[in-house]
This record gives structure tokens, sequence and C-alpha cells, in this order.
């Protein structure tokens, strides 16, 4: 359930989701035209740029803008499944349930190979959980690529700056633009010629100097052909066909997450969707030879259909609509960097020309990876970019985009390569027979993959904004690299069971979360009091003038008694703080780890040590980023004071 607090600077009627992102400032105006000069320009209105202009609409003071060479919106995406990694990250973004109420929920999977006893025939050989236990709050869903663009819109038009895309608009020039002074390695801009091509307007030109562009116009894109860098792989001369239908049939696993192995008609995947009828199939064809491309050969619905139906066999299949249908070949290719800057100008220079998504890394669709991978490219880039342009953090942590996203795309095109080759490769026929896939075995390999498939197998290294595990042992089950794994607490002023990750939200904050020791926190000289006093000291250093306290870091307290023997006056006021122009409390920030029915208190679930508690820093992108004793009262300081800019 969303966490949302309003009214914290006076009361305003209408819905409150506007008057969090939006009328509390005060705009009113939709912004979707390009003004000669912006702070971030967005090329390409994917599942990556949409990810990324969410969260920078959500700053008044930073001018974003959004441009996009198609006419319109999408209305018809090709990519459908989302982990429950995307869920928990839109629930920063304030609209998880709304996904949820709409998409479909995928929860077993099921596996057909040939029948032994007649291999023209498929019989179901297996079937596994597709989410296992405990790995996350939320379920993996399948809903169209379009809806889900058009929540990341929702929350663009209901935020403070009112952004939207500016559509027709083609990326004709490129150039950086050093600092006129050059004195700075952290002012030089790019400026950016712009070509309409709405009616009316063709061939209109548009010049934008931005301080910093970010390419997420997918795999032919512009901005990475102008950095002179390109997408290396390869292909494996595999074809498939997909489509979306309604159809009947009386295969008895229709709405299930199927993967089909025939003897020799080929492999199918089976994607249930949205709504209760709709299928999307993905449809082996034939190898391709080594030059030739899908394109030539002109594969028709129609084709894709009867191949389907030989590969059913003895099941029957009557497609009634077609409602969309591709083909494609298979292939791995990523960029050896997501920025501007060669390893030797990173040593000298910030960078300030980044891309995202399809632009730097793509691969097949079968594990459904693309559009959440992508998604969290822009997830990761934009609380980055919004520091440093609020001037809270050094430019010196947009270096860890490149290599912490490049890392992420060279382990999903290592995955995606064996999966794909998985899918593509014939059942065995016997057990000496190395060019086939014992249906077993490939059974076992999704149920060993679960974590990557569900989007949790990042593990971000060391940097500027990752400590390194040193006080792992404090809290085993938050690794520090890894997002972190919600479990539910209480809140103490009012007892209301919360998931924890939920307070994390896509607005740019730190979060620190004080793990009480067993000690009695209202105590004055207890671990916990204690701590609360050091850390008030060094979130106020890096807490602008005249800020709220908590509008770079969020502190919340996480205690062990039940919340019927505690008191919310006896709690230290960095988690009871006063805030905006009628300095009215927060009651929202501290919690009790008593047990919810179903699940284990958040102590024992994420193994976190009680007798000696601890401090767990959470970047605003939701991993993890460092664990602290409760009593190190240099630590904190010394990590923030790593990027962070102390006020003046």
């Amino acid at each position: 359930m969303s966490v949302l607090q309003f009214y914290l600077n006076g009361f305003r009627t209408g819905d409150p989701h506007d008057l969090y992102r939006a009328r509390e400032q005060g705009s009113d105006a939709i912004q979707n035209d390009v003004p000669e000069e912006v702070d971030v320009l967005i090329v390409g209105s994917g599942p990556a740029g949409l990810a990324l202009a969410a969260q920078l609409s959500l700053f008044p003071n930073i001018t974003t803008r959004l441009v996009e060479q198609k006419a319109e919106r999408l209305t018809l995406g090709q990519a459908d499944g989302l982990q429950v990694r995307s869920i928990e990250m839109f629930e920063a973004y304030g609209f998880s349930e709304r996904i949820l109420k709409e998409a479909y929920h995928i929860n077993e999977i099921t596996f057909w190979k040939p029948d032994e006893q007649n291999p023209e025939c498929i019989v179901r050989s297996g079937r596994i959980k597709d989410t296992g236990d405990d790995l996350s709050e939320f379920p993996h869903v399948i809903l169209n690529q379009a809806r889900v663009h058009d929540f990341f819109l929702d929350v663009m038009l209901r935020s403070s700056t009112r952004l939207q895309p500016s559509y027709s608009r083609k990326l004709k020039q490129l150039n950086l633009q050093p600092a006129k002074d050059g004195s700075s390695r952290d002012t030089s801009s790019v400026q950016v010629q712009l070509e309409r091509t709405d009616p009316g307007h063709e061939g209109q030109l548009e010049n934008v100097r931005a301080k910093y562009v970010v390419g997420c116009d997918g795999a032919r894109s512009a901005v990475r052909q102008a950095l002179g860098l390109k997408l290396e792989g390869d292909s494996a001369n595999q074809a498939w066909g997909v489509m979306d239908v309604l159809a009947v049939s009386d295969f008895p696993d229709w709405r299930t997450k199927v993967a089909i192995h025939s003897a020799s008609q080929g492999s199918i995947l089976i994607i249930p969707r949205e709504g209760g009828y709709l299928v999307r199939l993905y449809i082996e064809l034939d190898k391709l030879s080594a030059n030739e491309r899908i394109s030539s050969k002109k594969i028709s619905a129609d084709q894709l259909i009867e191949t389907a139906k030989r590969i059913f066999h003895p099941y029957t299949l009557d497609v009634k609509e077609v409602v969309w249908h591709s083909v494609y070949e298979i292939g791995q290719r990523l960029c050896s960097r997501f920025d501007n800057l060669t390893a030797q100008e990173a040593e000298s220079r910030y960078p300030n020309i980044f891309i995202a998504g399809d632009a730097c890394h793509t691969h097949s669709p079968k594990a459904g990876q693309g559009m959440n991978v992508s998604m969290q490219d822009g997830f990761n880039l934009a609380w980055k970019l919004a520091s440093v342009l609020n001037t809270t953090t050094s430019p010196s942590i947009l270096h860890t985009y490149s290599t912490e996203r490049q890392k992420v795309a060279q382990d999903l095109i290592n995955f995606d390569r064996e999966i794909a080759s998985m899918f593509s490769a014939r059942p065995k026929k016997t057990n000496d027979d190395e060019d086939g896939i014992d249906p077993a075995e490939f059974q076992k390999f999704f149920e060993k993959q679960g974590l990557f498939m569900a989007g949790l197998g990042t593990a971000y290294a060391p940097s500027l904004v990752t400590a390194n595990p040193v006080h792992q042992e404090l809290a085993k089950g938050f690794p520090i690299g890894e997002r972190l794994h919600s479990a539910p607490v209480i809140r103490l002023a009012d007892a209301k069971p919360i998931q924890l990750g939920h307070i994390v939200k896509a607005d740019g904050r730190w979060r620190v979360f004080i793990f009480a020791s067993a000690q009695d926190p209202a105590v004055p000289a207890s671990p916990f009091q204690l701590a609360c006093k050091t850390i008030a000291e060094v979130v106020d250093k890096f807490t602008p003038e005249g800020a709220d306290v908590d509008s770079v870091i969020d502190v919340r307290g996480i205690l062990q008694q039940g919340h019927a023997s505690l008191n919310i006056n006896d709690m230290p006021a960095i988690v009871w703080p006063q805030k905006g122009k009628f300095g009215l409390r927060d009651y929202e920030k501290a919690f009790c780890a008593e047990a919810v029915i179903g699940h284990k208190d958040i102590f024992t679930a994420r193994e976190i040590n009680r007798e000696k508690g601890c401090v767990v820093v959470v970047r605003p992108d939701q991993y993890v980023a460092n664990i602290l004793p409760l009593d190190d009262r240099n630590g904190l300081e010394k990590f923030f004071g790593g990027f962070m800019r102390a006020k003046k």
C-alpha cells in the first residue's frame, strides 16, 4: 500500500496525488515546448526515458525536456513482462497498485516436452512456482508496455513541472560545448539541434543548449552514433515470431506461462496477457544462414499461426484475431560504456552525455528482461542527475552510472545468451545427444535463475555511493549493493502495518534506517538515542540552510519493542521532527518490529543483530549503500562526505 503524505504547508482540496506532486508547488502550465536552454534533455520516450523523466519532473527547479521522434504516445507496446523488481520501483513512483490491479499475475510456469510414446505429441513434464517465496512482497505480472508508459506520463503530468513529451522531434546534431572560461571541468554544455517533423512545422530547426543529454532513443540511437559508440555483439542466426492473439484452444495451460519443446516443429513460449483472454505466443522459426536477414523471409501472421498449430499438436488452436505480430532475430549486443568519456577522459572530466536502455544494450525477449532493465537504467541515473543539479552532491557520482549499469547489462546478456540457446535447442533424443536439451535440465535452469529473472540479481560493486561490506554481519538480509528487501513493520504513532521498503520514494532522497538494539529506546543514554543524536548532526551538515531536516537524508527508526509499550513523545527529534512552515510534527518516522500475521518480524526476517542493532543506509534508487554499527560516530559522516556537499 502506498505511503503518501500531504498538507504539510497548508490544506488544499482535490486529488492528493496532485497535491503531492504539483499544486503545492503552484505550477499549472503543461511543459511540452523546447526552450533554448535546459538542464536535462532526454531523447526518446521509451521505458528508460520515461523512468528518467518521471523522476526529474518532480523537481520544480530542474528544467527537463523529453523529445520523441514519433508523432504521439505509444499505444501498442512490444514488451509486456514486469519483474517483481520493477513493481518495487513502481511503488517508489506511486503507481504499483494501479499496475497490479490491471495486470495479469504470473503464478506458475509449466514445461511441456515430446511424448516419449508418441513424439509428435506434447505432454506436460513439470510445473514450478514463477516467483520464489519471500523474494518480494510483489508478484511477477504482465501488462502492455504502452500502459506502463501511460502511468509514467501521468506522474509527469501531475508533477510540479507538468512535463509532457515534445513529439515529432528528430535529433540532427549533438556537439559538446566547453565552458566559456575553461576553468571548470563540470560547466561544459551540450549543443543540440532538433528537426521538427509535425505537420505545419516540417523541417523547422530548434537549437537547444543542455547541461546534460541522455539518449534513450532505442537500438538505432542517434545519440549513441553521435558519440561514436557501437553496439557490439553477435547474432544466433535464429528467427522467432511473436504475436498477441485472441484464440480458442483446448491446450490445458492456456492461461499459464508455458515453455514448450516439440520433437521436430520447434518451441513456443506462452505468456497470458492482461484482461483474461489475450495471449502472447513466442514461436520458434527456422535457422538463418550466416548473412541472411529475417526481413527477407516476409513471414506473415498466417505462417506464424500454422507453425504454432504444429507445435501444439495434439491440441488445437483457432486464432480469432491477431492483435499484433512481428518477427525478430536473436542477438545480444552491448556498448563498451554508457557515457561520453573514455577511461582516460574520466580522470579529468565529468560525463554529461549518457545513453540508456536499448541505446546501449539489446537482447532477446525470452526472459522478459529488456523493458525492466531499461527502466532501471533511467531510475539509476535520475537521482544522480537530480542531486548534482540540486547541488547537494558532487558531479563525481555521475561516473558511477556507466560502471554500474554496464555491468548489469553484461550480466543480462550472458544470461540471455544461455536461455535463448536453451529455448532454441531441440529436446534430447538420447542421453548421448550433445546438441539437444534435456527438458528436466531446462526446468532446473528456470528454478536456479529465479532471482535473476525476478530482477533481483543486481549487486553493485563498491564505489562512491556503495560502501565496502565491512559490517555486513549486522544485517545479513540487507546485502550491501543489492536492493533493499522489504519486510513489514508497525508504525509507532498509529499501529499501521507498513512495508518498510515502501518508504523509499522516487524523490532523490537518501534513507537512513536506525535499527535499535534491544535496550529501551526511551532511555536517554541508550544506543538508539545516542545514535540518533550523532546521525542528526550528520544530517544537519548536509542539509541546505532553511530546508526541512529530511530534504536530503530521511532518517527512520525501527524499534524492537511493541508499539503499545512505547510513547512517541520519548522519541528523538530526528525520528519525530518538526517540518514545514507551521513546524508540524512528522509522526511517520518511527516503527516497531512486531510480527505481522503471516510474516516474521523484520529483525528475524532480515537477520538483523538484535543485541547490537545497526544503521542501514539506502540509496534513492532503493539499493543498500552501507551498514554501520550504532556506535560508529564517524562512519556515516565519512561515507556521505565522500560525495555530498556540506552546507556553507
